[in-house]
């Protein structure tokens, strides 16, 4: 299994692909629900090292950021329609700032609660852009939901570096409380030191942190900050603080980290500068390792390992759809059918 390096690239599928990757991604997930049901198929979506092979297995780059949002947008497109009990909401840039609206409207499809979701979906986008600051910044967002369990998958970009972050969350049926929520995180390169508040031995800080916002302390600990941490380190103590969403903050008097963070203008500053003072002056220590931690069938979209060959690839299309007919078979003929499926997309 080779290292997974998502570097940031510019540009899109050809649509010669595009159109096989959509048509090959349905009949794979056809078959995870058919033997599995929905639920094997998120579990198998929220795992970061299924989800890149199941983009190379589809020919994608083995290589590239748009692993996540061109493997997003097939299954948009694969799952979106009344096949299936499975939707997929949000998208890169601009699509993700539509995640709301797609929710309503494909909540409404399947009968769920589209609040709930909107509000999960909201968490997991602000806790990892702002409570893991790990120098990458969310530019795509994505929820994945059925009629009772919910996941998301969402990537962020370090532009000076030219790399990219993949972040899977765990499968859950009711928002959870933000600690150790991730199934996996996928990057190159693991960043010497973080500010994970979402990390289980982050669990006193965030508490510290919540009753400095709500005793009104966080101006004065503020100020302290700059006597005890010197400019130029890595932990400098951040310039711009939204003292008019502190004050916000402290007239809500939040009892949980999930509130504090769904402030507006309660950013990545902010929480860093509560986590130092937990830190520094309350000895509430925060969790400052970083938590991030393939394989082919048909080729890769720029010729690596080898070029994509289209007709093989269409035979692979064909003979997927010629096992999905063959429901009506002997259990066992079933079973071995599926097994020489897996064994010729070397999943």
């Amino acid at each position: 299994m080779s290292e997974i390096y998502l570097p940031l690239h510019q540009g899109k599928a050809p649509y010669w692909l595009l159109k096989r990757m959509k048509s090959l991604a349905e009949q794979i997930v056809k078959v995870i629900v058919l033997e599995y049901g929905e639920i094997e198929f998120l579990r198998r979506i929220s795992d970061p090292i299924f989800f890149q092979s199941f983009s190379n297995v589809l020919g994608f780059d083995w290589n590239s950021s748009g692993t996540t949002t061109v493997l997003t947008g097939v299954l948009k497109s694969v799952l979106n329609k009344p096949d299936f009990e499975i939707r997929v909401a949000g998208g890169k840039g601009a699509n993700a700032l539509k995640t709301p609206e797609e929710i309503r409207k494909f909540a409404s499809e399947l009968n769920v609660d589209a609040e709930k979701l909107i509000n999960f979906s909201r968490i997991s986008a602000k806790a990892d852009n702002c409570a893991l600051i790990d120098g990458y910044t969310l530019y795509h967002h994505a929820i994945f939901f059925t009629p009772k369990y919910f996941t998301v998958i969402q990537q962020g970009m370090n532009v000076e570096e030219k790399l990219a972050r993949r972040y899977h969350w765990s499968i859950y049926e009711n928002i959870p409380k933000l600690e150790d929520v991730h199934s996996g995180i996928i990057s190159d390169r693991i960043e010497k030191e973080v500010v994970n508040m979402l990390s289980g031995r982050s669990r006193e800080a965030v508490k510290t942190s919540i009753d400095i916002i709500r005793d009104r302390k966080f101006k004065e600990d503020y100020a302290k900050l700059f006597s005890v941490v010197k400019f130029g380190e890595k932990l400098m103590v951040p310039r711009k603080i939204d003292w008019k969403a502190v004050e916000k903050a402290y007239e809500l008097q939040p009892e949980r980290f999930e509130d504090l963070l769904l402030v507006r203008g309660i950013g990545r500053e902010t929480i860093r500068a509560l986590a130092l003072i937990s830190d520094l002056i309350y000895n509430a220590e925060y969790d400052k390792q970083d938590p991030a931690k393939y394989c082919f069938a048909v080729g890769g979209k720029d010729g690596v390992p080898f070029p994509v060959r289209r007709d093989v690839y269409d035979q692979i299309i064909d003979f997927m759809k010629e096992v999905l007919k063959q429901t009506d078979l002997e259990s066992f003929e079933k079973k071995k059918a599926f097994e020489r499926l897996w064994r010729s997309l070397q999943i």
